[in-house]
């Protein structure tokens, strides 16, 4: 099932917004450990989710698989984010 253009727009949008908050974040003091980090990046991504959830179009199936995409798309920009904090805590 292809999904609706709106939803494609709508994750589009939600990268594009996510990727911003990402690239906004500086890595200076006061330093947080990792652990903490990837906390406070899924508690983004379910955000983000919870956001976009609510403006999601078509039948629940379609919803829900616009909904699971947002999420592969969202953790995949966040694995990178948390890559690049990892490489920072290490050149501590």
């Amino acid at each position: 099932m292809a999904l609706l253009q709106t939803n494609k727009d709508l994750i589009a949008t939600g990268m594009k917004e996510f990727n911003i908050l990402l690239n906004q974040q500086v890595f200076s003091g006061p330093v947080v450990p990792e652990e903490d980090m990837v906390t406070v990046v899924n508690d983004w991504v379910n955000f983000y989710i919870s956001y976009y959830r609510q403006q999601m179009v078509g039948e629940q199936q379609e919803q829900d698989k616009a909904v699971q995409e947002l999420r592969q798309e969202l953790n995949t920009l966040s694995a990178s984010f948390l890559d690049k904090y990892r490489n920072f805590l290490k050149s501590l």
